[in-house]
């Protein structure tokens, strides 16, 4: 019973962690930063017009920042990612991250 309840408190805060950072973006701003470093291959609502770019609209926002950081870091790879993410600040990479969560992913083939 005890192990329950902590369970379910350590669930209700990571829970709240995560809104709260989600919550604290901007997601004008993101949709700003977007047009001017995402859009050319991610599409201006993070649906790729090519298989060749991901789609990112409606992906998770921890999911999009943690690929960002980790292209900033180099700890994933890619040569034009790691070139973006580099010119992204903190608060930048959190507010694209919301954006493109909040638009509605496509379900079409290419």
């Amino acid at each position: 019973m005890m192990r329950i309840a902590l369970a379910m408190s350590v669930t209700v805060f990571v829970s709240a962690i995560g809104i709260s950072s989600v919550a604290a973006a901007d997601i004008e701003a993101g949709k700003k930063k977007v047009a001017e470093v995402c859009a050319a291959c991610h599409g201006p609502d993070g649906n790729s017009a090519t298989a060749d770019f991901p789609r990112l609209a409606g992906q998770h926002p921890d999911y999009i920042a943690k690929a960002i950081r980790d292209y900033k870091s180099g700890a994933r790879k890619d040569p034009i990612m790691g070139g973006f993410a580099k010119t992204l600040t903190p608060k930048e990479i959190e507010n694209v991250a919301a954006y493109f969560s909040s638009q509605h992913g496509l379900q079409t083939k290419y």
